[in-house]
């Protein structure tokens, strides 16, 4: 087991709302996405695109994102910053279901 993986106890066992987020991002990452890394030995603020992140990748994950935290990912985020990372996946949905919340 990598000294990652073992120190990552928290993606198993979610102790704040952000981390449950990236969790689901993680989760919907195995299902979407081809990557290169076993999405397990990739952390939170890892290059996904390092990791083997296509385009055709980000497209799909967009959309299950979408579906899966109910929002919708506006073209003015829609750039590579958005996908670089666990974090910035769960930054963007945190934002969007914030901005949801107060319409």
């Amino acid at each position: 087991m990598s000294a990652r993986c073992a120190r990552s106890p928290e993606r198993t066992t979610p102790r704040t709302p952000e981390q449950h987020v990236k969790n689901e991002i993680r989760t919907i990452l195995k299902h979407v996405a081809n990557l290169e890394a076993a999405i397990d030995s990739i952390g939170d603020g890892d290059d996904l695109y390092d990791a083997g992140l296509s385009s055709l990748d980000t497209i799909q994950l967009m959309l299950a994102i979408e579906k899966h935290f109910n929002v919708e990912i506006p073209d003015e985020m829609l750039n590579r910053n958005l996908f670089r990372s666990v974090d910035a996946l769960a930054d963007a949905v945190a934002s969007l279901q914030r901005s949801e919340h107060s319409a």
